[in-house]
């Protein structure tokens, strides 16, 4: 069995799977083995030569010869290169720049040139010029100029001026290369429309990380009983994703009993007691880097839940259910929400503020909000290949919440969920 305390010192039962279903998604060679992924370095290769392609077509499309991309996220998607992704999130120190009908080169933190060896989007590696107050101080301006002048010197050497997409950048150096004569529009709004729609590749990268999701989500559940607490509870997930290959998680979205509700508290060292339902919701950054975010709520000793519970949780499988059941390829955002479930009015004040958003690798666009909150000049059409999620938190005036979260492939026929990880039996 897993174990994270001796038990018997605790005075704990020792966990017993009550749902063999669930207990089906461990590792079948052993709890104590990291899964390792059985996916060729062909289909790999494909979704990589894909993602490069569909942000040249969009670049294209928007008749923007060069893109500059600082979010590890869409760097990740471009080349399929990592390194420090959290640590560069909030540091922009390495950068990609990528041109329409040019190279594409990655600009890697000095020191790391070697972790992009062997990738096949790569055209050329240079050393990043950071030009971070942290390790720059009274040099900023001097080395911000340096790296602008870079730049510049490699779109001119391609005949490339003017329009110059950006994800990300601070005013400081927008300014420098609005002085050497660049446009700069919103890369981020091209990344993520290039994102929304996956290959057949992708989504089995995407299937491999719901997968060793779903195992991190087998442990959680067998260590829910009465004395975890949990941050106990929720470490199994990260356990379970750094051990096969995966990256990070968004949040810390794991509460229990009264912690529930109101939403969006993260998890503490609260010890949850028999009976309490236990409510999260993954947002895992996985292998490949692709996103699992998928919730669960369950109760602690998987004892049969009370009444209340049992109304809430079937309230959110039918908006989840009924929401699923409507998406086809074609319909508007605004279709979508006139036809959506409808939210009673006593669950309305805790409600979540999403119905469904695209996911890739992380959340992404679209993001559809509930239809109390829609606005009716969001703009936008259903595509097929593009992975949604279909969200729904339950919960009313001192009660518990439910979150449930479904992942699903947008087929010509309708959605098809690509986690299967099992509901509970209400």
């Amino acid at each position: 069995m897993l174990e994270i305390v001796n038990r018997a010192q605790h005075g704990m039962d020792a966990p017993v799977f009550k749902d063999d279903r669930k207990k089906a998604y461990l590792n079948p060679e052993g709890a104590d083995r990291p899964l390792i992924s059985p996916i060729p370095l062909s289909t790999l290769n494909a979704a990589r030569l894909y993602r490069l392609e569909r942000l040249r077509m969009k670049m294209r499309e928007w008749d923007c010869p060069a893109l500059l991309l600082y979010d590890p996220v869409n760097i990740r998607y471009a080349f399929d290169c990592s390194n420090m992704s959290i640590w560069t999130m909030h540091n922009p120190s390495r950068y990609a720049l990528v041109l329409a009908d040019g190279p594409a080169i990655m600009f890697e933190f000095e020191g790391s040139e070697h972790v992009n060896d062997s990738l096949p989007g790569i055209d050329e590696v240079r050393t990043a010029k950071s030009f971070l107050f942290f390790t720059a101080g009274n040099l900023v301006e001097d080395r911000m100029k340096a790296w602008a002048d870079e730049i510049e010197d490699i779109l001119k050497s391609h005949g490339t001026k003017g329009r110059l997409a950006v994800d990300r950048l601070e005013p400081q150096p927008a300014a420098e290369l609005h002085k050497r004569g660049f446009t700069l529009i919103d890369g981020q709004e091209l990344a993520e429309r290039a994102r929304s729609i996956k290959s057949a590749e992708e989504v089995e990268l995407m299937r491999w990380t719901i997968r060793v999701c779903e195992a991190g989500m087998a442990r959680m559940y067998e260590v829910s009983e009465p004395g975890r607490t949990e941050r106990e509870i929720w470490a199994e997930l990260h356990f379970e994703n750094a051990r096969s290959g995966g990256e990070w998680l968004e949040t810390k979205l794991l509460t229990a009993g009264g912690r529930t509700n109101p939403w969006y508290q993260e998890c503490s060292d609260y010890v949850i007691q028999r009976g309490e339902m236990i409510s999260f919701d993954t947002d895992m950054i996985g292998p490949y880097g692709y996103c699992a975010d998928l919730s669960r709520s369950w109760t602690c000793g998987h004892v049969a839940m009370s009444g209340k519970q049992k109304e809430l949780y079937a309230a959110a499988r039918d908006q989840i259910e009924h929401n699923l059941s409507i998406i086809r390829p074609g319909m508007t955002f605004g279709e979508f929400n006139r036809k959506s479930w409808r939210i009673p009015d006593k669950y309305q004040p805790y409600r979540y503020t999403l119905a469904v958003h695209g996911t890739g690798m992380a959340d992404e666009w679209p993001g559809i909000l509930l239809h109390p909150d829609f606005d009716d000049g969001f703009a936008g059409l259903i595509e097929e290949s593009m992975v949604l999620n279909v969200e729904s938190l339950i919960a009313e005036n001192g009660s518990e919440s439910i979150k449930l979260e479904t992942q699903a492939l947008v087929t010509a026929d309708g959605a098809v969920r690509l986690d299967t990880f099992p509901w509970e039996d209400a």
